[in-house]
């Protein structure tokens, strides 16, 4: 049997929505081609002639243009303040990156994450108002640690630092077993949110009788250490 995660929690993101990459490194060009293949709309920028080049040659954003990001001027006459959601994918230079979060903050952007490369980075960023900070190298580093120890956790999407909703592969233990049986939230303090149906669609809010399968997925809510608990 071919296993595979249905990605189950990156299909919940919402439709016509336009967002605007600021700095097309490594990490920005991922999260813009990851984004155009979606299917939504994706401008691009940076300051390098260069990097927006090999932007458009490569097809990883809808649009790219260069523009300084720390001059408001170039900003609003790219028409990146009329975007939904901000990525500032600038966390090598720290001086340009909270310039350019407090550019498109102060400008009204709804939701703007901002790229940090350190936690002291990552607290500036939030002080001049961006809304989300990720840390990609420490969040890989976490997805690989989960990957090697817990190859049958299949995404994961943190809550907060201490919870999470993680799909996971159902364990030999649980297998045959309904719902009920297997007492998720009074054995393991966890809830139960969806149950794959087949390797296209989710169950959402199973009934108490329903069976499971070893191997096929299951979609789960708690702390970590609960998580952590499971016979995974």
């Amino acid at each position: 049997m071919n296993l595979r995660s249905l990605k189950f929690l990156t299909s919940l993101g919402q439709d016509n929505k336009q967002f605007a990459v600021i700095g097309l490194g490594r990490f920005g060009r991922s999260v813009a081609g990851a984004l155009h293949k979606m299917g939504y709309e994706v401008l691009g920028t940076d300051i390098s002639e260069k990097l927006v080049a090999q932007a458009l040659n490569d097809k990883v954003a809808t649009h790219a243009i260069s523009l300084d990001s720390t001059d408001p001027n170039a900003l609003k006459e790219a028409g990146i303040f009329e975007f939904d959601t901000v990525i500032v994918a600038i966390g090598n230079y720290v001086q340009e990156s909270i310039i350019t979060t407090l550019n498109v903050k102060e400008a009204g952007v709804k939701h703007v994450v901002a790229k940090a490369s350190s936690e002291i980075h990552g607290k500036l960023l939030e002080r001049v108002g961006a809304d989300q900070v990720v840390f990609p190298e420490y969040e890989a580093g976490c997805a690989l640690a989960y990957t090697l120890t817990k190859p049958a956790i299949l995404e994961r999407f943190d809550l907060d630092p201490d919870h999470s909703i993680v799909e996971v592969l159902v364990p030999e233990e649980f297998h045959g077993k309904t719902i009920a049986e297997i007492q998720l939230r009074g054995r393991y303090g966890l809830t139960l949110i969806a149950v794959a149906e087949d390797d296209k669609k989710f169950e959402i809010n199973p009934l108490p009788n329903r069976r499971l399968s070893q191997g096929t997925a299951m979609v789960v809510i708690g702390s970590n250490e609960d998580i952590k608990r499971l016979p995974i």
